[in-house]
């Protein structure tokens, strides 16, 4: 194989993305070593790993949660700048069809077959009328002279497509979740955007009247996330009476990665340049950093629920936010007595603080260690950021779910996996992962802060090997992506994890446009 070589274009290019040579090196390297691949040791299940809690812990997290907020400790934190293409996949495969295929005998025969595009524009067609956006969606079609029931009447359905998912119109297919119509209630329709406003106040709001939320944004639809909030957040200000302290973040084109082609070359395109790839959301991991919070909830941008169902939603956001005041504390005290010196029990103390209530597995033999030695381990590891994760009992969601993984020292931690860095090839791996009980809904509480109050720097406590490589095409051709470690996955690697069941009806994630008729997300309870 011939050597790579950049030329003085391709590091002014990697210049101009705030990219060193010596990272895209980097980068290139882990494509060749092609061996990424966690160790499961076992699942967390109920009694090793996963928290339960009772009523009367809930009514003292309620308090210190209420307490903590009163002083203006809480913010939260929220992904909203990927595009809802996925949303409407099955609607987009139906609208890039050929016209004969899109006759209304033809897609109810295909439908009957058991075609599932077929089946899910059907569907779509018949409820049309159910979601939040037809009153948009009405409107621009009455700009160009047109009628929705007409065209549907008449099975002109690429029209009515085309001002959904198009620039034509509404353009849904390439906006964000954040600015897609979700929820119809009396007199008023909401974006998820507006939907997450709604929901914060009653739980980061603080003695002030003031709530922080923070959102991630694409630079191409930031002055339409500005322009939505210049319009609403009066109102829903007015509404709660407390006053939204809404900010914005891009994803830093720092944090973008090289593409390879399949000999794991740099991927170049017809222009010769080469191709970079945003990093995965993992990248966001610099933006929670730059914020420098202390207790900050992290929450998916589609992961909403109707006012009629939001108590339980509220609950427990407020029960895991207390859960981490306490815990918290107890970390801090822990770690400022240590610090101190070796007071007498502090590090059997310690010992039990770490090993009952953090879930953090201690090495084997720890018993026999030196003091000294085992005092220096319990500072490291008790001085570090602490995370609270929600954990919702498995029902067959894909994603990541909660799992006693083993590194390259034998250690073993709690973390959050996806099914990408699982070896399925291994029976022992695929039973492991097959056992779990538990799903990650993304449904976190983070504290950031160290005993001092000063803000941990974040981004020492990544797992740079926890990476997911994907095969992707661009202008004909195959390649590989790079994500790096997710971040709620191997970014968050050397955190204290604590994982916390938590209802299921907490859950209400809307992944395609069909989610919206979910009872979870109507006006009505069906």
């Amino acid at each position: 194989m011939e050597p790579i070589e950049f030329t003085a274009a391709d590091r002014e290019q990697m210049g101009a993305l705030g990219i060193t040579e010596s990272r895209v090196w980097e980068q290139i390297d882990i494509f060749r070593r092609n061996a990424f691949y966690v160790r499961l040791k076992s699942p967390c299940t109920h009694r090793n790993g996963i928290r339960t809690l009772n009523d009367v812990e809930i009514k003292r997290y309620l308090h210190l949660h209420r307490e903590a907020a009163r002083r203006g400790r809480f913010s939260k934190f929220i992904p909203a700048s990927g595009a809802a293409t996925r949303m409407f996949q099955s609607l987009l495969q139906i609208y890039h069809m050929p016209q004969y295929l899109m006759t209304h005998e033809e897609l109810q025969q295909r439908a009957e077959r058991g075609v599932a595009v077929a089946q899910d524009f059907v569907r779509f067609v018949d409820n049309v009328r159910r979601f939040a956006f037809v009153g948009d969606l009405e409107k621009v079609l009455t700009r160009d002279g047109l009628n929705l029931d007409c065209l549907i009447w008449d099975r002109r359905f690429q029209a009515v497509l085309e001002y959904l998912l198009t620039e034509r119109g509404l353009n849904y297919s390439s906006l964000p979740k954040g600015l897609i119509k979700f929820h119809r209630y009396r007199g008023e329709c909401r974006t998820a955007f507006e939907e997450h406003l709604a929901e914060s106040y009653s739980y980061v709001e603080n003695g002030s009247s003031g709530c922080s939320v923070h959102f991630t944004v694409s630079p191409e639809h930031e002055t339409d996330f500005r322009r939505l909030e210049k319009r609403m957040a009066p109102v829903y200000a007015e509404r709660y009476g407390c006053f939204f302290d809404v900010s914005f973040s891009h994803q830093n084109s720092s944090t973008d990665t090289i593409a390879v082609d399949m000999e794991d070359r740099p991927f170049r395109d017809h222009t010769g340049r080469l191709v970079f790839r945003p990093g995965g959301h993992g990248s966001l991991l610099n933006n929670l950093n730059a914020l420098q919070g202390d207790l900050v909830f992290v929450k998916n941008i589609d992961n909403l629920v109707h006012d009629r169902l939001k108590e339980h939603t509220i609950q427990w956001k407020c029960a895991l936010g207390g859960f981490l005041v306490e815990v918290q504390e107890r970390v801090h005290n822990m770690v400022r007595r240590m610090r101190d010196g070796a007071a007498p029990g502090v590090v059997e103390e310690a010992t039990l603080l770490a090993s009952r209530e953090l879930s953090i597995r201690l090495p084997e033999g720890f018993d026999q260690w030196p003091r000294n030695r085992r005092h220096v381990f319990l500072v490291d590891h008790l001085d570090r950021p602490i995370r609270v994760c929600g954990m919702v009992a498995n029902t067959g969601e894909p994603g990541g779910a909660p799992f006693w993984v083993e590194d390259a020292t034998g250690a073993v931690t709690l973390q959050i996996v996806e099914k990408a860095q699982v070896d399925f090839s291994s029976q022992e791996q695929s039973e492991i992962w097959n056992a779990s009980t538990h799903f990650n809904p993304v449904d976190l509480v983070c504290g950031l802060r160290d005993p001092d109050g000063k803000p941990y720097d974040l981004r020492r406590y990544v797992d740079p090997n926890a990476v997911f490589i994907s095969k992707k095409s661009k202008e004909g051709k195959e390649l590989k992506a790079l994500e790096l470690p997710g971040l709620w996955n191997g970014a968050m690697a050397g955190w204290i994890t604590i994982a916390v069941e938590v209802p299921r009806i907490t859950f209400n994630p809307v992944k395609t446009i069909f989610d919206l008729l979910r009872p979870e997300h109507s006006e009505d309870e069906e």
